[in-house]
């Protein structure tokens, strides 16, 4: 284990190449000032990165029920997608990494009051997110896939209006079947079907356990299609109706009414670009999903 003090100088070499470059994503993250003499920028004092520094940990929030993006094992353990991508940040960085489980609507609102550091969640950028938290480049790409149960017959998008389709609470799946998306999407976003009923559970996981325990509240269920894949996998009675409605960027997302972010926002951002680039982010969306999502689609 490297100690704190060649971290911290690792933590600085990155963190200065971060702020004398523009970020991936068309926008460049605001620089902690250099101190004079041509030295390295040092963390901001009391601010976010410096915090993180001296404790030696990152914590982040994760979902424990998120299959294959995050899961809780039985030994107390977590696995997945999104873990692996945190626990590499966080090597980066020089610390340890600790995750904690709050719900989804709690991350997304912001304000959390020091309890974690960051969101490393499979969360999609959007321009209402975007208020209260701020974002990293997109580590990976996700197409949103519409399920109808096999039970209901349904075989299309349109088959699903007025129907009952349940998603997780606080999503961007939600928002879009209330119309009211505002995800910085890439590519088209399809009409939700007319008149369609929202059902919501604390996590998408959890829709498709309702349906695999047969429950027969939802004609269907609206999430990533890498859930889903999941989901179909484990023999869940479902199927894809119709192609993706969206595509989502998911990024590294931090609150804005935390400690200021400017230079850790900067340092992850620039580590997720190095992670596209070395290869480690393709590497894991191969693992785990037996695909390679860290790239945007095709228009």
């Amino acid at each position: 284990m490297f100690k704190r003090g060649i971290s911290l100088l690792a933590v600085i070499a990155v963190l200065t190449a971060a702020c004398s470059s523009a970020g991936s994503g068309g926008s460049s993250a605001p620089s902690a000032a250099a101190p004079s003499g041509g030295a390295s920028a040092a963390p901001i004092a009391g601010g976010l990165l410096e915090k993180v520094l001296k404790a030696g940990v990152l914590k982040v929030s994760t979902d424990p029920n998120y299959a294959p993006q995050s899961f809780l094992k039985p030994d107390g353990t977590f696995e997945g997608f999104d873990i692996d991508v945190a626990n590499e940040i966080a090597k980066r960085l020089g610390v340890k990494t600790e995750f904690q489980t709050p719900g989804w609507d709690t991350i997304t609102a912001g304000s959390w009051g020091g309890r974690w550091d960051a969101s490393v969640g499979s969360m999609t950028i959007t321009t209402d997110r975007q208020k209260f938290l701020d974002f990293s480049p997109a580590y990976y790409y996700t197409p949103a896939q519409m399920t109808a149960t096999t039970a209901s017959g349904i075989t299309s998008l349109d088959g699903l209006a007025g129907k009952t389709v349940c998603v997780g609470t606080a999503t961007t799946y939600a928002d879009w079947l209330a119309g009211k998306l505002t995800s910085v999407s890439l590519g088209p976003v399809a009409t939700p079907p007319t008149g369609v009923k929202i059902e919501t559970l604390p996590t998408d996981q959890e829709c498709a356990q309702a349906i695999a325990a047969g429950r027969k509240e939802a004609e269907g269920f609206l999430t990533s299609s890498t859930t889903v894949d999941a989901a179909i996998a484990n023999k869940t009675p479902i199927v894809k109706v119709g192609a993706p409605v969206f595509t989502e960027q998911l990024a590294v997302a931090v609150d804005k009414s935390g400690p200021k972010d400017t230079d850790f926002v900067a340092a992850v951002s620039k580590i997720v670009t190095e992670m596209h680039a070395d290869g480690t982010l393709s590497a894991l969306s191969n693992k785990w999903f037996k695909a390679d999502l860290t790239t945007p689609p095709a228009p």
